[in-house]
């Protein structure tokens, strides 16, 4: 271990600035270019395992989902003897990663920040946008700010974390804390629909020490690996992240069963959490774990807009169609479910269908909307629509278009059901469709009451309202139906180092990422206290006699 020669402060922390990529503007012309370049390439991605790139098992395709004939990477599947390397691998690289000094750590993780924001910017736009069918806007808010800043707040963080000592010492005596990594290693499980997350979800337990197996997802692998390859460059050792795409049932049984495996960091669907969750308190029986798993993870939404008859209506629709639309309503944060007053709902609706028809749909990456990521979402959420077209208390009034010929798209579909409890109402559909019920303005409070009941998930929630005492009625009783909760505000576009982002109930266990308190989850502290002061006698002074 490298000498102790100062006390290190990082470079002051700031959220990445967007680029608007306007016509004719060169940041426009640098990404079409890239796109043109990478369009009709299919890169050959490797599972990595101590630094080893390895080939010659099953592969599998991550197709575009603008166009489904075309393939954007042929990737690896890390079967179990590799699975079993890379926690073996990881286990060997932890020794010296968790002794490497915070600043050197740190120094690898705000290079490869440095990296994406400037020379594989493009690149990092273009795998989104490719492979997770993003427009430019949603792919610059994610790959490049949202990647970038979790990587320097985290920093940050740690920082700020290892400084939290003990104010107090006895006469004669130091005390002190080290925040440990975890004994053993995290699985990093990733979705498809945040390169960010992707990147977050092994990058913030490594600053801490740890050594992480990283199982991007399928439809996602693209841009993940890219972010690998980027760290790679910045410094990042052999075995300290690996790279293991691979089927998620067979991996995950295979780290699971490891007496090493110390945590679990997963954003995904609530389903399969539940299970996971359910195999480590079966193997905790089984007592086959050195210690306890830490168990991290944010899962879906059935997020609200709840619309007081105070709001500024233009404003409502405006952060609505955002929320509810903005990448096809693949956020876990997305808004999926409206309320409405019956007193002001003519001139909302009005407003909002004549918005609603000007967004467009296509595969420029210039429209407002694009694909959904694969078939499967797309029968999904198409299902949904055929659901709604049948059931005699629903009425779509806007969208209900589907086409997957050439992509997998969905039009902007508006619902309006009589049943506050509808299935469109209850179940997360992932996808942009929007439900909206009309309720009495008169019973406002009853109604801030039914938001609360009506789902299971407790994710993100707005309401809109000018009049205080409606907006502090709504902020008391919804205080645990959402983790990020918005005032005159969409529910959707957290932003690292301003909202912390996780939700309760079945959406999660609200750790938090883009704060310190996600990095609390990764070390195990330990007090140390030294004596200066030899001890002479062991009786205390209570019991001496005259």
């Amino acid at each position: 271990m490298s000498a102790t020669l100062g006390t290190f402060s990082l470079p002051k922390v700031e959220n990445e600035k967007l680029s608007a990529y306007a016509p004719g503007s060169p940041e426009r012309s640098a990404l079409e270019a890239t796109l043109a370049r990478l369009s009709d390439k299919t890169e050959a991605i490797p599972v990595v395992v101590n630094g080893e790139k390895i080939t010659g098992l099953s592969t599998a395709k991550q197709y575009n989902p603008s166009d489904h004939k075309k393939v954007v990477a042929e990737y690896q599947l890390a079967d179990t003897a590799t699975i079993e390397k890379a926690i073996e691998g990881a286990l060997k690289a932890k020794l010296s990663w968790e002794a490497m000094p915070f600043t050197d750590r740190c120094a690898i993780f705000l290079k490869a920040a440095e990296l994406i924001s400037g020379k594989y910017r493009y690149e990092m736009l273009a795998s989104t946008m490719l492979g997770q069918g993003k427009n430019i806007w949603q792919a610059e808010i994610d790959a490049i700010a949202e990647v970038t800043d979790f990587l320097r707040f985290n920093a940050t963080y740690a920082q700020e974390i290892y400084a939290e000592q003990p104010p107090k010492h006895s006469t004669g005596v130091w005390n002190r804390v080290e925040y440990r990594p975890l004994e053993g290693f995290v699985y990093a499980v990733a979705p498809f629909n945040f390169t960010a997350i992707g990147s977050n979800l092994p990058c913030a337990p490594a600053i801490m020490g740890n050594v992480v197996l990283w199982k991007p997802s399928s439809y996602a692998v693209y841009s993940n690996y890219l972010i690998y390859e980027i760290l790679v460059e910045a410094g990042l050792p052999a075995g300290v992240i690996q790279f293991v795409p691979g089927p998620a049932a067979d991996m995950t049984k295979t780290v699971l069963s490891s007496p090493h495996f110390a945590a679990l960091h997963f954003t995904g669907s609530t389903a399969v959490f539940k299970q996971i969750w359910h195999t480590i308190g079966e193997n905790l029986h089984l007592d086959v774990y050195r210690s306890y798993p830490r168990i991290v993870g944010e899962t879906g939404g059935k997020n609200f807009h709840m619309i007081h008859e105070s709001a500024n209506l233009r404003n409502a629709v405006m952060q609505t169609l955002r929320a509810a639309f903005e990448y096809q309503g693949q956020k876990c944060s997305a808004c999926s479910r409206l309320y409405v007053p019956d007193t002001v709902w003519k001139s909302f609706k009005d407003l909002l269908l004549q918005e609603h028809k000007k967004i467009d749909i296509g595969v420029d990456f210039l429209s407002f909307m694009g694909p959904v990521i694969h078939k499967n979402a797309f029968a999904k959420i198409k299902s949904y629509i055929d659901w709604a077209n049948a059931d005699d208390e629903s009425e779509i009034i806007a969208g209900g278009k589907c086409d997957d010929s050439v992509g997998y798209f969905i039009h902007p579909t508006i619902i309006v059901t009589k049943n506050p409890k509808s299935k469109t109402m209850c179940e997360e559909i992932f996808g942009p469709i929007l439900t909206i019920y009309i309720y009495k303005a008169s019973e406002y409070a009853q109604t801030l009451d039914l938001v609360n009941e009506t789902s299971s998930y407790a994710l993100t929630g707005s309401i809109f309202a000018q009049d205080r005492s409606a907006i502090l009625l709504a902020d008391s009783k919804l205080r645990y139906s959402a983790g990020n909760f918005y005032i005159n505000d969409k529910c959707t576009g957290a932003v690292v180092g301003q909202q912390p982002f996780g939700g309760g109930r079945a959406s999660g266990t609200n750790d938090k990422a883009g704060s310190r308190a996600l990095l609390y989850r990764f070390v195990s502290m330990r007090s140390i206290k030294e004596n200066f002061i030899n001890l002479d006698d062991f009786t205390y002074p209570s019991n001496k006699r005259e």
